[in-house]
């Protein structure tokens, strides 16, 4: 699974796998919603699950500014090579050694790319 994959699943649950419609129908009541598709699912709301996930940590981990931490806050690997990899799957053209500015990169399309998949994102969060 991706790296992005794995950032969705971490905060839409396990049956948004890479945005795949056909995984949604898991544990719901028998066959798909009607009208189908990921479209029909309700918006989740990012910043309370990444609020709880820093909460479980037990550290001081500022999801909102920074994608290590929230790499951290989700239990996904948040090494500079696979914040690296994140990069090359989102399609960071910029020098993946400043690390600070593929940093900031990242968090911001994250952020969009989670709202783009039916994430609620906060507003001073969408870039």
């Amino acid at each position: 699974m991706s790296i992005f994959g794995k950032i969705m699943g971490a905060i839409f649950g396990t049956k948004a796998d890479a945005a795949t419609p056909e995984a949604a129908p898991a544990g719901g009541a028998s066959g798909a919603a009607p009208g189908g598709g990921a479209t029909a699912a309700p918006a989740v709301d990012v910043a309370p699950i990444l609020d709880k996930a820093v909460a479980a940590k037990g550290e001081k981990l500022d999801w909102r500014r920074s994608i290590v931490d929230l790499m951290k806050a989700l239990d996904i690997d948040s090494s500079l090579s696979a914040r690296k990899e994140l990069a090359k799957e989102l399609g960071y053209t910029g020098d993946t050694s400043d690390s600070a500015s593929m940093n900031i990169w990242l968090h911001k399309q994250v952020m969009a790319k989670l709202a783009a998949n039916g994430g609620k994102v906060p507003d001073d969060l969408k870039h």
